[in-house]
């Protein structure tokens, strides 16, 4: 028998047809069934049983389901793999529809698309960015880039003629979708740039659209429509074509994914690149600023260790914070300002802080209400959370700053009271979570609704009335008046009382142990109570919709409100943890210097336990102390010691005090990192190759406002090598553009501190150790000067290494050095051809010292000579034995 393509089947396919990428969730009654190659797959990613519809044909359709009661779990889990569900609702009433019932997709939710809170990071933003290519002065394209956050109304634009900072702010975003134009996909693009751009978002979720969609003059009057305004001069971004592109492009997507007017999205931000201090990704990972690198947590990473925020638009603005710190003056010490003021008042600021906590989520509740997603306890929360303002308002009038001040509060206090009271006639504390089905609407409000109420109350009397009646008149105590969705109001009689049924009774159904009947009567009264149900639902809903429609009049006075509170909470929480953790106010500088005084790295000092965490004082500027050398042994501390110079620095341009015992910090444009290299196998790059990837970028974009750290540099080719690269990069470093970078460079090359003898701006450091019975203690003390030891094998012994091969390194160690390999030394220099013949061989040189002399070991000796000790036939004999061991090494006069 052969497969036939049923009604439902063809409605379904012609609906798949448009939504080729989604995932189809076609609602069939209590389920969403899904078909085809969407059930093979949806079956799989959700781990639900793969079945088939029409099991008999030759060609059973694949077929799996899940019940629309819990289909937002589904969903999620289909979000957080990357992909896009396209619900497709019944849109008119199966009893009222003549065949097939209409079907249609009332909503696409994609990874950036997502507005329910239990899909979203409560803390976090949730992005989708948009990428849009124009034409610039002469042959140079301009690459336009525009970010929204549909759950907060954040929507934000900019552009620039540097593809490598696109890159950077997109990675920056974090965007959990991107949208690029479809030519894009084109193999033979060659656009350098665009290629670079690919590669970069090939792990993240991305969506192409026609290139018409990211037309200029369609998107400017996309966004003139959305926003209401004759042009976008308003918003800073009238003239900004490659912008506004991808903006109107983003405006698109959102209108077709969820298949309605966005009310929410009022207006759009501009911003500059350069306004703020740029941190890459790279930077980010090595500094471990909000994920931990390895467990990708926010556990034990500077987000995690300053964020106390107590609302979610808090913790959300302090991560904006964090990624995009300032470069303005004015704009960090008003911050500072505010952060001291709170601090010097702590008991007020601790009590708003109680306050703020009853505060719910404004943003995305605002959201959800335009949007029409919110239910009645929602407005409930939203109606709390107004209530707060006008207190929390109070509080703060003992505050000076202008970042505590709200601007038109009467004004606004006015309106937010008319929404909060409005909530309090309408809208019952214990309703439901559901809006169709009654039960939302306060008694008192509505007329109308109050008669169907009563109604409904009546009914239930009355019901009871009639069961005890008919059991009076029948004589069956037995009797119960019963109600069903099925069957509606019924009589039930047990079967062993059948005999006495009244002849008015009509029999309705059958069961095993009793029979159901129904009345003219009990007719009569079913037909006015459940039209009263039906209309009281109806118009609940009716009366909700209208409640919400005038709180989304308000809804810019809301979202005002939302970016105030989280305003306030980031600030607040900044006192608080300075507060707790003891850390400065910091001054800000132009001048080009650095310096911190017994610095702390503000989450090792939280995590170090059974040590004393040792603060350490660092300067660093233009003229004497530009970059600093420092050596010493692995697990002493130089990394420690770099990265919190770097987020200690970052943490000043945010507006945050800092663990130091005085600071002060000059405005950076770029904070880079060099740290460490794992190879990328999978681009088919060797750790060398990371590492001088990570380097070019550095030498390439560092500019004299820059902070730059590298830790170790070169190790991942030979000695040699290395050690060249790494002094070429320190020469560099100190000569750029004739003013130099300020810079931390951490090595074991310890020949690198003969820089400081040619270099005037070099400094050599190095971290303290203390040796004891040939083993070392480490002091954590970065000290002026440099070292020439490494302590690799009193390091090995404190990693476990078994003493037999200790004693053995320490053997060949001592021998290399002097030269003298004896016989039990199994150690000989690998032969390489000489450049003489290639017949010939040569020993390849031991790669210990670039720099040093064969006979570096007579320095050593001398110098530790106590010669006050030693007869004249002590020195002639040690003079001697000097001359025998140099013979052996081939030293000449």
């Amino acid at each position: 028998m052969s497969n036939k393509t049923t009604p439902v089947i063809q409605q379904y396919l012609s609906i798949k047809e448009q939504y080729k990428d989604a995932i189809l969730f076609y609602r069939m009654g209590d389920f969403y069934e899904m078909f085809f190659e969407d059930a093979k797959l949806a079956s799989k990613l959700l781990e639900i049983t793969l079945t088939s519809r029409n099991k008999k044909d030759d060609v059973p359709i694949p077929m799996c389901g899940v019940p629309v009661r819990a289909v937002q779990g589904y969903i999620a889990r289909l979000i957080q793999q990357g992909y896009k569900a396209a619900i497709c609702e019944q849109t008119e009433d199966a009893a009222a529809a003549k065949g097939i019932v209409k079907r249609e997709v009332v909503r696409v939710i994609t990874p950036g698309m997502i507005i329910e809170n239990e899909f979203l990071d409560e803390k976090s933003n949730n992005y989708i960015f948009s990428i849009a290519t124009q034409k610039g002065r002469g042959d140079v394209s301009v690459m336009g880039f525009s970010y929204l956050d549909i759950s907060t109304g954040t929507f934000r634009v900019s552009e620039s003629e540097d593809s490598d900072a696109v890159i950077d702010e997109m990675l920056r975003v974090s965007p959990k979708e991107i949208l690029l134009p479809e030519s894009l996909k084109n193999p033979s693009y060659s656009q350098a740039a665009m290629k670079d751009l690919l590669a970069s978002v090939s792990e993240k979720a991305v969506t192409f659209l026609e290139d018409r969609f990211f037309d200029h003059t369609r998107g400017r009057e996309r966004l003139l429509d959305q926003f209401k305004t004759l042009s976008l001069e308003g918003f800073g971004c009238e003239h900004l074509k490659a912008a506004v592109s991808a903006a109107g492009a983003l405006i698109y997507y959102v209108g077709e994914t969820q298949k309605q007017k966005i009310e929410h999205l009022t207006g759009i931000e501009t911003y500059v690149l350069g306004d703020y201090l740029l941190i890459d990704d790279l930077s980010c990972r090595n500094l471990e600023l909000v994920k931990n690198l390895r467990t990708g947590t926010k556990q034990g990473t500077l987000l995690g260790t300053i964020d106390r925020t107590v609302t979610a638009m808090g913790g959300r603005l302090l991560f904006r914070w964090l990624r995009y710190p300032l470069m303005n003056v004015k704009k960090i010490l008003a911050r500072l300002d505010a952060v001291e003021e709170a601090k010097e008042n702590l008991q007020a600021a601790r009590t708003i802080r109680e306050n703020l906590k009853t505060v719910y989520d404004l943003e995305r509740i605002g959201s959800k209400i335009a949007m029409g997603y919110a239910n009645a306890r929602d407005l409930i929360a939203l109606k709390r959370s107004l209530n707060m303002l006008p207190k929390i308002a109070s509080l703060l009038s003992q505050f000076k700053s202008g970042l505590f001040k709200w601007n038109k509060e009467t004004e606004f206090f006015e309106k937010i009271g008319f929404l909060a009271d409005l909530i309090e006639k309408a809208i019952r504390e214990d309703a439901p979570p559901t809006i169709h089905e009654g039960g939302i609407i306060k008694t008192g409000y509505n007329s109308e609704l109050d008669e169907l109420i009563t109604i409904s109350k009546d009914g239930k009397g009355w019901l009871a009335q009639l069961e005890v009646r008919e059991k009076k008149a029948t004589g069956i105590n037995t009797l119960r008046v019963r109600y069903n969705k099925v069957f509606g109001y019924y009589i039930e009689i047990p079967r062993s009382r059948a005999n006495d049924v009244p002849p008015h009774y009509v029999r309705k159904q059958t069961l095993v142990n009793a029979e159901r009947y129904i009345t003219d009567e009990l007719k009569t009264f079913e037909s006015k109570v459940l039209n009263a149900e039906d209309r009281r639902g109806a118009l609940e809903y009716e009366l909700f919709d209208e409640i919400r429609k005038e709180i989304v009049k308000n809804n810019p006075e809301i979202q005002a409100a939302a970016r105030f509170v989280a305003r306030l909470d980031c600030l607040l929480n900044l006192s608080e943890i300075a507060e707790q953790n003891n850390y400065v106010r910091p001054e800000i500088n132009t001048q080009g210097h650095i310096f911190i005084e017994h610095g702390r790295h503000p989450v090792i000092e939280k995590m170090i336990t059974g040590e004393r965490f040792v603060p350490n004082t660092v300067r660093l500027d233009d003229s004497e102390n530009q970059i600093l050398i420092i050596t010493g042994p692995n697990m002493a501390g130089k990394s420690t010691i770099l990265r919190q110079v770097a987020i200690l620095s970052l943490m000043a341009q945010m507006g945050s005090f800092v663990p130091a015992g005085k600071a002060s910090v000059s405005v950076m444009d770029r904070i880079f990192t060099r740290v460490g290299a794992l190879d990328n196998l999978s681009q088919g790059q060797s750790t060398f190759m990371v590492e001088m990837q990570e380097t070019a970028n550095i030498l390439n974009n560092a500019t004299s406002k820059s902070l730059v750290i590298i830790d170790e540099i070169g190790r991942g080719t030979s000695t040699y090598d290395g050690l060249s690269i790494a002094w070429a990069v320190a020469e560099y470093l100190h000569d750029l553009r004739a003013k130099g970078v300020k810079t931390l460079f951490a090595t074991h090359y310890h020949e690198l501190t003969e820089l400081a003898m040619t270099k005037s701006r070099v400094k050599n450091y190095n971290i303290a150790v203390k040796e004891w019975n040939d083993e070392i203690i480490f002091l954590r003390k970065l000290v002026e000067g440099g070292t020439n030891r490494s302590y690799g094998i009193q390091v090995a012994r404190l990693a476990g290494i078994p003493d037999k091969v200790i004693q053995r390194a320490k053997k060949i160690l001592f021998d290399i050095e002097t030269g003298e390999h004896g016989d039990d030394v199994s150690y000989t220099a690998p032969m390489v051809p000489s450049p003489e013949g290639k017949d010939q061989c040569r020993e390849r040189p031991v790669q210990l010292e670039l720099f040093g002399s064969p006979g570096h070991f007579l320095t050593d000796e001398l110098q530790n000579l106590d010669i006050s000790t030693m007869t004249p036939l002590d020195a002639l004999n040690y003079l001697n034995e000097l001359q025998e061991r140099t013979k052996k090494l081939g030293i000449e006069n």
